[in-house]
């Protein structure tokens, strides 16, 4: 659609201008609940730099395992052919050269933990308030998937055709429009968690309510992706795989949270 443009000789890529743009929007939404309720914004600034600096990490690492079996077959064929620094750098440029939503998720959520435990503070409480900054963040991301041309959908009679894409085979094919689906997707979560918030509902449980909403969504999304490179693990696609283990973790520990919540504001009535 629209990958980059030229600024000042340089080239900017949409996919990057949206991700800051989703950056700063949630960003100001997590900052102004933290605000509302109570706690010092400048910490929840500094938390959710923790968090932006797992996310990248954890996102580049992600993307480098989901294809590192495919420049392992290159470097058999001899299509990748290390004989100097210059080589072994392309090699890590190319293996870490892309970003993978789950494996941000991830990193971010392990940063956030240990920086929250190293802080001491309330994790629970943060990250109810950061929970609906996640997909307000991940819907200007996938806007910025479907400007860039990649994660695209599979062929359709329904979408739209990339000429430009950076990914040779997303171009001249008409394709499903999945990144837009998924950013709508997205929005809703927000809403519903943004008003869950305002409203206290399942307190210290909202985070891992916004993982089984979204792994239940995305898993049945990924029936529309036509991206192969994301790779595939018994006959699901990574992101479906990791879909299932986290659905199954987070409803784990929202009943057994759930439980705990209960017992306590029983024992406090009687």
């Amino acid at each position: 659609m629209f990958p980059s443009f030229s600024l000042f000789g340089k080239t900017i890529y949409m996919y990057a201008v949206m991700a800051v743009i989703g950056l700063l929007v949630a960003g100001f939404y997590a900052c102004r609940t933290a605000k509302k309720r109570g706690h010092d914004d400048n910490v929840m600034i500094m938390f959710l730099l923790m968090i932006g600096i797992g996310i990248v990490a954890g996102s580049s690492l992600m993307y480098a395992l989901t294809n590192i079996g495919y420049v392992i077959s290159l470097l058999r064929n001899g299509l990748f052919v290390i004989g100097s620094f210059k080589d072994f750098w392309e090699i890590l440029t190319f293996l870490f050269g892309g970003m993978v939503f789950y494996g941000g998720l991830i990193g971010g959520f392990i940063a956030a933990l240990i920086y929250a435990k190293v802080k001491k503070l309330d994790f629970a409480a943060y990250s109810d308030m950061t929970a609906p900054a996640v997909p307000l963040f991940h819907t200007f991301g996938r806007v910025g998937c479907f400007l860039g041309g990649c994660c695209y959908g599979v062929e359709s009679d329904f979408g739209f055709t990339y000429t430009h894409s950076p990914a040779a085979a997303a171009n001249n094919v008409n394709r499903f429009p999945i990144q837009l689906v998924e950013a709508v997707f997205n929005l809703v979560l927000f809403f519903i968690l943004s008003e869950m918030q305002k409203r206290n509902k399942l307190q210290a449980r909202l985070f891992p309510l916004y993982l089984i909403l979204y792994a239940t969504g995305r898993f049945i999304l990924e029936f529309w992706r036509g991206d192969v490179i994301r790779g595939f693990i018994l006959g699901l696609s990574t992101s479906q795989f990791i879909s299932i283990i986290l659905l199954v973790l987070a409803t784990v520990f929202m009943v057994i949270k759930s439980g705990s919540i209960n017992a306590r504001l029983r024992g406090e009535l009687q």
